[in-house]
C-alpha cells in the first residue's frame, strides 16, 4: 500500500483512483493508514474467505489475510488487468499500474486519431 501511496499523485494525474481492501480490524487498519500515511480509501474488516472467493484471490487462513489482488478497472467499468499473488513474489506494483494505464491511454488516443483521419477521408 505504501508503494501506491508513493505514486498516488502520478496515478491520479492519469485519472486513476486507488482503493484498498483489508481483513484487518478497525484499530489495526487505522494504525496501518496512519503509519503509512495513506490518503486513499482503505476498506477494512473484510471477511477474508468470502472476499477472497469473490475476487479469486489467495486467502491465507493462518494469518487471516488475502494476498494482494490488484484490479485495473477501465473507464467503461470492465476489468482491464488483474494480478493475484500467492505470496511476496510477483506482486503488482504502482509503476506497473502507471505503465499499463499510460499504454491504454496511448492506445485509445491512437485509435481516436485513426478514426478521425478515416472520418476526414484521409
Amino acid at each position: 500500500m505504501a508503494d501506491f501511496q508513493a505514486h498516488l499523485e502520478e496515478l491520479t494525474g492519469l485519472g486513476a483512483s486507488v482503493y484498498a481492501l483489508s481483513t484487518d480490524s478497525t484499530e489495526h487498519a487505522r494504525g496501518t493508514v496512519k503509519e503509512l500515511g495513506l490518503t486513499f480509501p482503505v476498506l477494512y474488516g473484510m471477511d477474508g474467505p468470502a472476499t477472497a472467493g469473490l475476487l479469486g484471490a489467495y486467502y491465507e487462513k493462518r494469518r487471516n489475510l488475502i494476498q494482494p489482488a490488484n484490479f485495473l478497472i477501465a473507464p467503461d467499468r470492465t476489468i482491464a488487468a488483474v494480478s493475484n499473488a500467492s505470496g511476496p513474489i510477483g506482486r503488482f506494483v504502482a509503476e506497473d499500474a502507471v505503465r499499463f494505464i499510460t499504454f491504454l491511454q496511448k492506445k485509445a488516443a491512437d485509435a481516436e486519431a485513426k478514426s478521425a483521419e478515416a472520418a476526414a477521408g484521409k
